[in-house]
């Protein structure tokens, strides 16, 4: 028999919306929906609502559940848009994502990594457009991205993810090569960049061409 982890997920959805870090109505409903349990592995399920990151296969982890909401909240996805993620890991910010855009495209260049975030996505049902190749190139052929999410450490942001966001457009990514990293919320205005610091975090580093040197 599957466990419910209903309560234990409102649980969860409840503290992080009176801790201040979920906010937005359309957000909070998708973190009310998507099955955390889904997207880690079997031994860590019965963890699925702490609070935590957790290892997932690939030496990754999914990200704690704090994390994502701050990210997710920080570019506020719409419906109507077009949300472009680098580094797929479980599937988990995937599926909240499609949850709130109409379209998600997510990169991830560990092969392990990407089959579980596939295997993921697909048995939870969600339609996320996922790529194994290295998310510092983008995807150029699927440009302008309302929004742009990196979920791994940057040493800096890879120029083609600047090119690929559209004007008006919103960026967030962990920046820093050391073990916190500055996680940064970049909006586009006539081509330039306006920053936000929203805190420091610990993430896995980018890696391929415009990751770690």
């Amino acid at each position: 028999m599957m466990q419910d982890f209903s309560e234990q997920r409102n649980k969860l959805v409840d503290y992080l919306v009176a801790s201040g870090v979920l906010k937005t109505p359309s957000i909070i409903e998708a973190f009310r929906k998507v099955k955390r349990e889904d997207f880690v592995l079997p031994q860590y399920k019965k963890y699925a609502y702490v609070d935590e990151p957790l290892p997932i296969v690939g030496g990754q982890t999914i990200s704690q559940p704090t994390t994502v909401a701050i990210m997710t909240e920080a570019i506020n996805p719409k419906k109507s848009g077009k949300v472009l993620e680098i580094g797929s890991g479980s599937g988990y910010q995937s599926a909240i994502l499609r949850e709130l855009s109409k379209e998600v495209h997510t990169i991830e260049i560990v092969k392990e990594v990407y089959e579980f975030a596939k295997n993921n996505l697909l048995n939870a049902g969600y339609d996320v457009n996922i790529y194994h190749k290295d998310g510092g190139e983008g995807l150029p052929e699927k440009a302008p991205f309302d929004k742009i999410i990196i979920t791994c450490a940057a040493p800096k942001i890879p120029d083609p993810l600047k090119e690929q966001l559209k004007e008006g457009g919103k960026l967030i990514v962990p920046l820093g090569a050391g073990f916190n990293q500055e996680m940064t919320l970049l909006k586009k205005r006539d081509r330039k960049f306006e920053k936000e610091f929203l805190g420091f975090f610990a993430f896995v580093p980018l890696t391929g061409k415009f990751g770690k040197i």
